[in-house]
């Protein structure tokens, strides 16, 4: 049994190619850019009024009143204004208009004096020295050409589409979103509604199946393998090596029982990287192996519903995360409310509930019901929290790393 620090050297030095692919930037949520991405035009792409009002010139205008004559109107979209601007000149316009050529500010509708009544005036009465530049938009004061917009391993979220839109980017470069082919094992599985009390409902394969958008993957159920299916498993794993598949995931078969036959089953390939069983609670039996050679990886998770959402979530994504080139997931850091105690060389993974204080203060709770069967205390939390092998008492006070369950912490970036 190795640590938990060491498995993940493991899973680091057995990472996969993943192919990338160019979509379209409005499909581009939850995928990984492959490159960076830059603006192609300037934004905004001239300058422009930041409030509706009117245009003058700032050199026109004095401390002592002044008559500017109205000579047009110019409202968002319009081509540019072509009528001569002369000396006391001003010209209507509205929020996001171009600005015309020869005047540089802008006086907002509601400072304005008209001269001699609003409804029908012809002239605007400017009694004061305004300076250059008011309420302009400048050209590419917000991108220019050819600024950084996102980096590679990038996370694309909603605002970034937002701005790949306004910059006139249609296509982006992503990584593939990596194929999961997943198996439930065990005789006492069943996806029926009613089931006899030797029976489980199977369950981890729709939570894992559900992960899937916020966790960047495709997910292929495989079903069920009962405990005779050994060499319907072989079978499983000898396709993936000529097909789209990069991942199989099991859930169960993996400890030391009589029938988990997943460890010997993998065994019989050529492997370059391999490790079963982990310093870690729950999910202890959890398995990793690369077939050498290809970039194919299959992960054996344990059968407890809780040990297989941990391990999914503190194994098989960071593997994905390296995978993809996403920038390494860092922890929430919150105070934790009670006192812990756990086995000095264990590594534990533990439900709890994460809040804020009065003061804005992060503080996590450490949940009743820890044991990896429990149900009700994982529907009850928000969040799991990480004790680090090497220390068994933790303190209410200290910090803690935490980690959400259902989504990334990357998403806070």
């Amino acid at each position: 049994m190795i640590s938990y620090q060491k498995s993940l050297n493991i899973l680091n030095k057995a990472k996969i190619k993943i192919e990338d692919e160019i979509i379209n930037s409005t499909e581009s949520i939850n995928r990984v850019a492959a490159a960076e991405v830059r603006s192609k035009y300037n934004y905004p792409s001239a300058n422009n009024a930041a409030f509706d009002g009117y245009a003058v010139c700032s050199k026109d205008t004095k401390n002592f009143s002044q008559k500017f004559k109205i000579i047009g109107s110019i409202a968002a979209g319009n081509k540019p204004f072509k009528k001569k601007i002369k000396k006391l000149d001003a010209v209507e316009i509205m929020t996001g208009g171009n600005i015309p050529k020869g005047l540089d500010t802008i006086i907002p509708i509601e400072q304005v004096i008209f001269y001699s009544n609003k409804k029908n005036s012809k002239y605007i009465l400017i009694n004061k020295k305004v300076k250059k530049n008011n309420n302009v938009r400048f050209l590419g004061s917000d991108y220019k050409k050819n600024n950084l917009i996102f980096t590679k391993g990038t996370i694309i979220q909603p605002n970034h589409v937002l701005a790949l839109k306004t910059l006139g980017i249609n296509k982006v470069k992503v990584k593939k979103k990596p194929n999961i082919l997943f198996f439930s094992t065990g005789n006492e599985i069943s996806n029926n509604l009613y089931v006899p009390v030797w029976k489980v409902r199977n369950s981890i394969s729709h939570y894992i199946g559900s992960l899937k958008n916020n966790f960047l993957f495709n997910f292929i159920n495989g079903g069920i393998l009962k405990d005779n299916h050994e060499n319907i498993f072989k079978m499983y794993v000898d396709k993936m090596l000529k097909d789209k598949i990069d991942l199989i995931i099991t859930s169960g078969a993996v400890s030391a029982g009589k029938f988990d036959f997943i460890p010997s089953v993998i065994k019989k390939f050529d492997l370059s990287n391999y490790f079963k069983g982990v310093a870690i609670r729950p999910g202890k039996p959890i398995l990793f192996a690369k077939i050498k050679g290809k970039h194919k990886v299959i992960f054996g998770l344990p059968g407890n519903p809780i040990s297989s959402a941990a391990c999914f979530r503190f194994f098989v994504y960071p593997y994905l995360a390296n995978c993809l080139n996403i920038k390494k997931e860092q922890p929430i850091k919150a105070i934790l409310k009670n006192n812990f105690t756990k086995k000095k060389n264990f590594t534990r993974f533990i439900k709890s509930k994460i809040s804020t204080t009065n003061n804005g203060k992060l503080e996590v709770e450490v949940l009743l019901g820890q044991e990896s069967f429990r149900i009700k205390s994982f529907v009850n939390s928000n969040i799991w929290t990480l004790f680090p092998s090497g220390k068994s008492n933790f303190k209410k006070g200290q910090i803690i790393d935490c980690y959400f369950q259902n989504s990334s912490n990357n998403n806070l970036i």
